[in-house]
């Protein structure tokens, strides 16, 4: 039996090293590998442990076998450290580099844009249609939206108060937590501006600014037209005046509104006609650009009250109804006065 043994032990040690050897020179042949193509999506479900991750990437032939990819994992103490999302993994990344970037959490991400002067059942459509966000939500839930968020203004319209922007988002974010995020940039963006706000008459609350900048976002036709536009509507609530904006009475017309709007639509009272009710309407009519707010707490200086499209999305801006008379005739009617319709 001892001879038996001093026979078996030099090769047991000569076969254990040997394999160690082995083992030792794969791993960092391993380590060396790097991917030969673009992976464009690897997905990392939530709960994922690092074995799972690892045979996910070996089943796909990503890279082999899972085992070292599991050990270079509980060698750096990255193996709890992974976070779930949706991953790109690039043409020559090694192992560790794909570790890296799972426990980094630099995850593949979609964007889908909220365009300005959109309204609410404009802005959900976008959603609705979008392959990218998670829809949780259903029609009954999108009525009463606001009191889903977590806001303070869980009791009022959603119109208006969502930002207007591009959001970049990793996969399955919910159409919940997407407009979350939105209206929580809307109310940052509101509530900077109302911190320095200078007073005017009729913005008494953070939700009135809003709603002007709503109006004042679908009257813009050009950027540089903005501040002036705000400063027409600021005069006329100071005034007492009704703002008489086309937009607010289309907005009140809701589908009944065919594209073109006519003498009788301005006549007819609703709850957003400009033209038939003093002040700011019961809520905003689209949702505004950051320069729309921010041309409602610094308008253009001036005593101007009235202002007409004159082209190229331009407006041209009168103090009197006199000289506003002038330039209606001018702009929109060629130059023919008999054609003026418009009172005092």
């Amino acid at each position: 039996m001892k001879f038996l043994l001093k026979i078996l032990l030099p090769l047991i040690f000569v076969i254990g090293g040997s394999v160690a050897y082995y083992g030792y020179t794969e791993f960092i042949n391993f380590k060396k590998f790097s991917l030969s193509e673009d992976i464009e999506s690897f997905e990392i479900k939530k709960g994922s442990n690092i074995r799972i991750i690892a045979k996910k990437l070996e089943s796909k032939s990503i890279i082999y076998p899972a085992l070292y990819f599991i050990a270079i994992a509980k060698i750096t103490k990255q193996d709890t450290k992974i976070k779930a999302g949706e991953y790109k993994l690039s043409k020559g990344m090694s192992p560790d580099e794909i570790l890296a970037l799972f426990t980094k959490g630099k995850t593949l991400q979609y964007k889908t844009r909220l365009p300005e002067g959109s309204t609410f059942k404009e802005l959900v459509e976008t959603i609705k249609k979008d392959k990218n966000i998670k829809q949780t939500l259903s029609d009954s839930d999108y009525k009463k939206i606001m009191s889903k968020l977590d806001t303070k203004y869980n009791h009022h319209q959603p119109e208006g108060w969502f930002f207007p922007d591009t959001y970049s988002y990793p996969k399955n974010t919910t159409d919940l937590e997407f407009l979350q995020r939105s209206h929580n940039a809307m109310l940052k963006a509101l509530d900077e501006q109302w911190k320095d706000r200078k007073k005017f008459k009729g913005i008494n609350t953070p939700y009135d600014a809003l709603i002007l900048a709503s109006i004042i976002e679908k009257e813009t036709g050009h950027p540089d037209d903005r501040g002036k536009v705000a400063r027409v509507f600021i005069n006329r609530l100071k005034k007492d005046m009704l703002l008489q904006t086309d937009p607010t009475v289309i907005y009140g017309m809701g589908d009944k509104y065919k594209g073109n709007i006519r003498k009788k639509d301005l006549k007819k009272d609703t709850p957003f006609n400009t033209y038939t009710r003093k002040g700011l309407t019961p809520t905003p009519i689209s949702t505004p650009s950051l320069a729309s707010i921010k041309a409602v707490f610094s308008p253009a200086e001036g005593d101007i009250l009235y202002f007409v499209a004159k082209g190229n999305g331009k407006s041209h801006f009168s103090k009197t109804y006199r000289e506003h008379k002038k330039a209606v005739i001018k702009y929109l009617l060629n130059g023919k006065a008999s054609r003026y319709q418009g009172n005092k």
